[in-house]
């Protein structure tokens, strides 16, 4: 299949990247090496859109961080994702913090920054009262902000679907050669793709495709972090995203309430050598508890739902990298945080000079953005009641812990991109992140996977792949 441009990555910088080049006259795809779009580095992150006070000066990172964060709410407010500006504070025990919270403020002011403050412990506490009473200083930030990172991703990529972008997952690219009009791509399993450019976007797995290119020093080494999720339903202890100081390993532990309301404790920082390897480490976990009852010294885990890791790619110089390594093969390498709340700005901006430099004309109309309905969870009374006599699926509660119901998952599948395992209707829905963690509606969502898709339930998966959940039946007959 010819193209004329090649995305290869379907997480953030990816779905940005799409949603920025469907508004041309080209043919566009999309390859992801997983069974779904948003399935790494921006399925579990933080969520956070930087204010942009953290990024060194004069930097891409500062530069892009603060560009995007002004577009998120606009953005999001037009594809339907929930955006919450619920501010930060960066918090400072001792007189070493209170100097790097001073350093921090300047970079936010060199940055662009608006409407930071420095404030004292006492001060601090008035804004967050379940603080640790230590607390000597802080840097309070309204402007900061947190969206669900993988709601972000799929409307993204669904507004570039209904404009005739092509998404192909479980193609894992394994060699690209340059030709004479462009790129020969050959994917695990012999799937090949010609294009005239192609764009990498792979992030954790963006320098092993840099390696088909070129063979050279650059260095991005994984970085895992573990996290805790709380449960939604528990009281959230911060309004805010709450800061420890930062380290040369990252922006340090932090407590922060979701989008979706749930409180999200960590990451952990450990440079690990494979970028795939997300599985949680007591040790870590453990690190990360303790750390995190320096800001909340009365946390315990009553209310945890569930740990989970992410890889986020540090570049050794510490910047991100946007390139063109070789004639219409462009790069976006090392983009950790802040790269979600960057990728909308660095799509803008990179996209539009791709599309110059490939001579692309724009589209006179583009169709609208997706949007799902109304969660079931948001709904009054009265809109359920008109919702159920309009479709009695509405009244098929299939997640009782999220309130999910029968007509949602339906619409997961079916929507431009829709789920096709366990896992992708649960991020489209939540089906499954609530208190029992998919205990109780796993085997119903099963059920309505296989309809929909008219599969047997044996080929169900939890994640693409070979990832089956079913491993036969009592009496070794199909299981319908």
């Amino acid at each position: 299949m010819f193209f004329d441009v090649v995305i290869i990555g379907a997480g953030i910088m990816g779905a940005a990247m799409a949603q920025v080049l469907m508004g041309y006259n080209a043919r566009i795809a999309v390859l992801e090496k997983g069974g779904d779009v948003c399935m790494g580095a921006s399925k579990a992150n933080s969520g956070i859109i930087h204010a942009g006070f953290d990024a060194a000066p004069h930097t891409k990172k500062a530069r892009y961080n603060v560009e995007g964060a002004k577009m998120y709410p606009a953005l999001c407010d037009m594809l339907g994702v929930a955006y919450v500006k619920c501010g930060a504070l960066v918090i400072g025990f001792n007189e070493e913090d209170k100097k790097t919270l001073a350093k921090l403020y300047d970079q936010g002011i060199s940055n662009g920054v608006c409407g930071m403050a420095l404030v004292t412990g006492e001060e601090a506490l008035k804004l967050e009262k379940n603080l640790n009473p230590e607390v000597a200083c802080a840097l309070h930030v309204p402007t900061s902000g947190v969206v669900s990172p993988y709601e972000m991703t799929f409307a993204l990529m669904e507004h570039a679907v209904v404009n005739g972008v092509k998404v192909y997952t479980n193609q894992n690219a394994v060699d690209i050669t340059r030709e004479e009009d462009g790129y020969r791509i050959l994917c695990e399993g012999g799937g090949g793709f010609s294009a005239k450019a192609v764009i990498n976007c792979a992030g954790a797995g963006a320098l092993a495709i840099h390696r088909l290119i070129v063979q050279d020093d650059l260095r991005i080494v994984p970085r895992k972090g573990d996290y805790y999720l709380l449960d939604r339903m528990a009281e959230l202890p911060f309004t805010r995203t709450i800061f420890q100081c930062p380290t040369k390993m990252g922006k340090g532990i932090l407590v922060s309430p979701t989008a979706h309301g749930n409180t999200l404790i960590g990451p952990s920082a450990i440079d690990v050598d494979d970028a795939m390897d997300t599985a949680t480490d007591a040790e870590s976990l453990k690190d990360v508890l303790e750390k995190a009852r320096l800001t909340w010294p009365t946390l315990n885990l009553r209310a945890n739902l569930t740990t989970f890791a992410g890889i986020r790619t540090h570049e050794t110089n510490g910047d991100f990298i946007l390139k063109e390594t070789a004639p219409s093969f462009f790069e976006s390498l090392g983009i950790e945080s802040p790269g979600l709340t960057s990728a909308p700005a660095i799509a803008g901006e990179w996209g539009r000079e791709i599309a110059e430099q490939l001579g692309l004309t724009k589209k006179e109309t583009l169709l609208p953005p997706y949007q799902r309905g109304e969660p079931f969870i948001e709904m009054s009374t009265e809109q359920i009641k008109a919702a159920y006599e309009e479709d009695p699926s509405y009244g098929a509660l299939v997640c009782r812990c999220e309130s999910v119901t029968e007509k949602e998952i339906v619409e997961s599948i079916r929507r431009p991109l829709g789920a096709t395992n366990v896992d992708g209707v649960k991020r489209r829905t939540r089906a499954g992140m609530g208190r029992c963690q998919g205990g109780f509606c796993s085997p119903r969502v099963m059920e309505i996977i296989a309809r929909e898709l008219k599969i047997n339930m044996l080929d169900v998966t939890k994640s693409g792949g070979e990832s089956r959940i079913l491993t036969g039946t009592i009496d070794g007959g199909a299981c319908e």
